[in-house]
């Protein structure tokens, strides 16, 4: 399956998509800084091009002849950490992806943002026009820390193949997900040095010091220092001695986002920190592919486990809530 990334950012949605085995073809990003990190990374070329130029992108896509576009429009104005102000202008690029879409018309298509996206006007206006394009739909909200990634970070994904039923891809999703979810140290043992690190917090309500033997919080565009006189949070390990703690550095904090120690990233701390945080989690991204090039191979999901949760039906259905193994397993014990 041929795949075209729109809003790729530095490549963690390819790299995850790849690894499933998704051919992808060529991106699109209109940040020179991170277009030059993926164009350093991937074989395909990575477009430096404004997405709010539908027409230009449909140009590049339709030399490739993509069966598949993926992306995820910019989330700041969705997102708990940013103004989450719909009227900013950023989120309208999720208005151009879906155009772009419903015009090229992919058999399927995968669009990442963050779970707030789900209340918001947009979401509404985008998953009509996709219906009227004839896209059955499936949305989830994936906590990565059941897919592979030691990260407590929930994404919202909405998935469209065109011709097919509704919410159909979402049995298959969960059958993938792990029953526990992944620490630091299950996923890089020691080699990190440490058992505890600082993540500096959205506000000093918030504990700061975390544990390699849980997920991480999620990993964001911004990485400071333990600042001078930090006073503990109740939240805080106790027997922690401050002078032994620090932040985790660029790249490891890129190994939380799951990119291999061989992906070359070049560029300044501040702009490779952005890069780092905005992407999609390698393995999170590898996670959502396996599921849709699953349903392709199979053309079917088997009955039983179709009746599981969320069977395939013909309205739409929102998620409520994060889809992880404590979920399924409290929902299973009501049927």
């Amino acid at each position: 399956m041929k795949c075209v990334d729109l809003f790729s950012g530095c490549g963690g949605l390819s790299l995850g998509f790849e690894k499933a085995g998704v051919d992808i073809v060529a991106a699109i990003d209109h940040w020179p800084k991170s277009v030059d990190v993926y164009n350093d990374n991937f074989s395909h070329p990575c477009y430096l091009h404004d997405l709010k130029n539908e027409d230009g992108a449909l140009e590049i896509i339709n030399k490739y002849a993509p069966d598949m576009i993926a992306g995820g429009p910019p989330c700041q104005d969705f997102s708990s950490a940013g103004k989450r102000d719909e009227s900013l202008g950023r989120a309208d690029m999720t208005y151009h992806f879906s155009n772009i879409v419903c015009t090229y018309k992919p058999k399927w298509f995968v669009m990442e943002n963050v779970e707030r996206i789900k209340k918001s006007r947009i979401l509404s206006d985008v998953v009509s026009q996709y219906e009227k394009s004839g896209y059955g739909l499936t949305a989830v909200i994936l906590s990565a820390e059941y897919c592979n990634v030691p990260q407590a970070r929930k994404r919202f994904f909405l998935i469209g193949g065109l011709g097919e039923k509704n919410n159909i891809l979402a049995p298959v999703l969960k059958n993938q997900l792990n029953n526990n979810p992944m620490t630091i140290r299950d996923y890089l043992g020691d080699s990190l040095g440490l058992n505890y690190y600082y993540r500096h917090p959205r506000n000093y309500s918030r504990r700061g010091i975390f544990s390699i033997d849980e997920p991480s919080p999620t990993v964001r565009g911004v990485n400071r220092p333990l600042p001078p006189g930090y006073k503990k949070h109740p939240g805080d390990p106790v027997s922690v001695e401050l002078s032994n703690i620090r932040p985790l550095t660029t790249i490891e904090r890129s190994c939380l986002q799951t990119f291999p120690n061989t992906f070359k990233f070049n560029g300044t701390k501040t702009n490779l920190e952005q890069m780092i945080g905005n992407a999609v989690p390698v393995n999170l991204a590898e996670f959502v592919a396996k599921g849709v090039l699953e349903y392709c191979k199979t053309g079917e999901i088997k009955e039983q486990k179709q009746q599981s949760l969320f069977p395939a039906t013909e309205k739409f259905v929102m998620p409520s809530k994060a889809l992880h193994a404590d979920n399924l397993v409290r929902v299973s014990t009501r049927l």
